[in-house]
């Protein structure tokens, strides 16, 4: 976890500094890495502390801020923000079911083992999968895929009800595979 941190209007505190960190890992355990945090950390007037947390992970983005009379009151606040958006964004993927359809299309997936590249012949079966093509639209495949940590994800269209692939290109965005329409 990559952590920066900003005082506006006071000085550094390297004890505010560590009491963030600490705090900061309860979120660890609803996101994976890599993680980039920015902590912002100001006063107004003297009496107004404000605590403003921005975290980046693999497809993740959320932000809060808290205002308190305590600074690590304002931390203590805005950790529990963060960690109530992180619960109730895995929580929207795992019980999402579009158009009230659980179940999907059985996909059966094979690697096959090939003695050289050059020569395709002779390839053998080493493994099977059989995997369900749940019903979803691409954006949930989109978060489906950036939460389970995969390249790439089978689905079925929620609107069209045709079975599409997702994957991660090298660049960092995604392409999307639709069969062809005759």
């Amino acid at each position: 976890m990559q952590v920066t941190m900003t005082f506006r209007h006071m000085e550094q505190s390297d004890a505010l500094k560590a009491y963030a960190e600490e705090k900061l890992e309860r979120v660890t355990k609803y996101i994976d890495s890599p993680i980039n945090v920015q902590v912002y950390f100001s006063v107004e007037k003297k009496i107004r502390h404000i605590v403003e947390i921005v975290i980046n992970s693999k497809g993740v983005s959320t932000k809060a801020s808290e205002a308190t009379h305590d600074m690590y009151a304002a931390v203590d606040a805005v950790i529990d923000k963060i960690e109530r958006q992180l619960v109730r964004y895995k929580e929207k993927i795992k019980t999402h079911k579009p158009n009230g359809d659980e179940h999907g299309r059985q996909l059966s997936k094979r690697i096959f083992e090939a003695e050289s590249i050059e020569a395709s012949t002779g390839s053998v079966v080493i493994k099977t999968t059989t995997e369900t093509a749940k019903p979803m639209s691409v954006e949930e495949a989109v978060m489906q895929m950036d939460l389970l940590h995969k390249d790439f994800i089978v689905f079925t269209d929620a609107d069209s009800s045709e079975i599409n692939v997702l994957y991660r290109r090298k660049d960092g965005n995604y392409g999307l595979i639709e069969p062809q329409r005759a």
